[in-house]
């Protein structure tokens, strides 16, 4: 523990992702004294037509009081 889930549209290549990964990491690391160790990191692609359904509405709107950080794009 701590499970780290990314979802993001498709694209990014496996060096991208693993430097991604990396980063998260790091950051559990430095902001929270987490060791490596403890963490597991998953990306998940989610095609741009599937985004608002699997995405958007049961992780964003549904979990709402959860989020530390919101949307900017659901203003557009």
């Amino acid at each position: 523990m701590p499970h780290v889930n990314i979802r993001m549209y498709p694209g990014r290549t496996d060096e991208q992702k693993e430097a991604l990964t990396k980063k998260v990491i790091e950051a559990f690391g430095e902001a929270m004294d987490i060791p490596p160790r403890w963490l597991t990191v998953a990306i998940e692609e989610v095609d741009a037509d599937d985004w608002h359904a699997e995405v958007v509405e049961p992780e964003i709107l549904g979990k709402a009081e959860l989020l530390t950080k919101e949307p900017e794009y659901l203003d557009d």
